[in-house]
């Protein structure tokens, strides 16, 4: 399959045609979605419209970015004007958008081709990715697994082919998260990098859109193509590393922490210095659930039965968080925050692992009870991701190796906010020296 390197090289030359790649993308829908079930609506008729378009563009000499008549799909909390937008929700089951949202508005002046609304974790409120009024979306690497969430549809799509890209979004890490367990790059940008205009909120302190890539080349062409941020810093050997061992390394899986200890081998032959370095955010992620209950209160009142029954327990436990709980650690932010930021003076960027352990299954996620399951999304799968999402960090999750049992272990780089470019080029520098994403699941051959 292409990534979004020598799909835009290819179409801008002439090499390819916008068609062709839209049609190979449906067809690999269609053939790889009833095992997967990573999309929950396809947008056939207006992918083919619009490849039918950009190939006109281009030929006419009015070629405009790398994703210029390239397929990408959005995580279905996204809004495409005359598209549903259902958060994996019977609540939202028939919720027609009105209007764009304004990154759908971007990708489009950008010239890419939508394919379609990607599945994930009922209103994005978990890391699992097993919550959904549509089902599961499944790993492909192994379809008895997890995808991750909440951008679970997002990232088996892209390793599977089914899109060149896609949109997800991350609060706790609901992209690196399932970026780490299916062996593809995903990107948390700054904060303000792209308005969230007609995007369904999480927590709105915390939500941001991300990139969902083959490769970080491919991240950094998107992001060049939707911001104006660089994609790339100075020369990677004057960089100085820090690597956060302390609570972020601990209780790895065995096999995790040996594809971790690899790469920072490789890290290390690249840049000038790395140290150790010690990143505390003492505050319960949960202490800000509260904020959930903005856009939830109606339903829960009007149409409670609607939601999944593990979603609206969780819902249920947001209303026990004291308002003034939540303003407390609202205000402590501020202060860790600014201390945490003091790293930057003696390090470049910060390294962690992504994820502690490789995808679980399904099953066993779904023998366990809504308590359960929310603790191991809190304490497991987004342990190493929040921290960064309550510090406002830029951070990029690639692949860096697999397990015995052929699952994708994902290495997460984190800069100072407004430095995406470092994250990005430390990680671009360590995927040019190894192959990891060149790996690509049987099933989808």
């Amino acid at each position: 399959m292409f990534s979004l390197a020598e799909a835009a090289k290819q179409i801008r030359h002439r090499q390819l045609s916008s068609v062709e790649l839209t049609r190979l993308c449906l067809e690999r829908i269609e053939r790889l979605n009833p095992s997967l079930n990573a999309f929950i609506t396809v947008t056939a008729d207006l992918a083919l419209r619009q490849a039918r378009q950009a190939d006109a563009e281009v030929l006419a000499g009015r070629w405009r970015t790398p994703l210029h008549g390239v397929p990408v799909a959005l995580k279905d909390l996204i809004d495409l004007a005359g598209v549903r937008t259902t958060a994996a929700s019977n609540q939202l089951r028939n919720r027609i958008a009105g209007e764009d949202a304004m990154i759908v508005t971007q990708l489009k002046q950008a010239g890419a081709v939508i394919v379609g609304k990607t599945n994930l974790h009922e209103f994005a409120f978990g890391g699992s990715g097993v919550i959904s009024a549509f089902g599961a979306a499944r790993n492909p690497w192994d379809t008895a697994r997890i995808s991750g969430g909440s951008s679970s549809g997002s990232a088996a799509a892209v390793v599977a082919g089914m899109t060149v890209a896609a949109l997800g979004t991350d609060t706790a890490g609901s992209a690196r998260d399932p970026a780490a367990l299916c062996g593809i790059v995903g990107y948390r940008p700054s904060r303000d990098v792209w308005g969230m205009e007609g995007v369904i909120p999480l927590r709105k302190s915390f939500d941001t859109l991300a990139l969902m890539t083959r490769t970080v080349e491919d991240g950094q062409l998107m992001l060049s193509a939707l911001s104006n941020v660089p994609g790339r810093a100075r020369a990677v050997d004057h960089f100085r590393v820090g690597v956060a061992r302390q609570e972020f390394f601990e209780d790895l899986d065995t096999e995790v922490e040996k594809c971790i200890e690899r790469s920072l081998e490789a890290i290390r032959a690249l840049v000038a210095s790395v140290c150790e370095v010690k990143v505390q955010v003492r505050i319960p992620w949960t202490d800000f659930d509260v904020e959930i209950l903005d856009y939830h209160r109606n339903m829960m009142a009007e149409s409670p039965e609607l939601y999944q029954p593990a979603t609206l327990e969780r819902l249920r436990a947001c209303t026990a968080i004291p308002q003034d709980k939540f303003e407390r650690a609202q205000n402590n932010l501020k202060r860790l925050r600014a201390e945490a930021e003091a790293i930057f003076d003696h390090v470049d960027i910060v390294i962690t692992p992504t994820c502690p352990v490789g995808a679980p299954t399904i099953a066993e996620l779904e023998a366990t009870s809504a308590k359960e399951l929310r603790a191991f999304e809190v304490q497991t799968l987004l342990r190493n991701t929040a921290p960064f999402s309550l510090l406002l960090w830029p951070s990029v999750s690639l692949p860096c190796g697999f397990t015995s049992q052929g699952l994708p272990v994902g290495l997460q780089i984190s800069a100072r906010p407004g430095s995406d470019s470092m994250a990005f080029t430390i990680a671009r520098a360590y995927e040019q020296a190894t192959d990891w994403h060149k790996r690509v699941p049987t099933m989808t051959g």
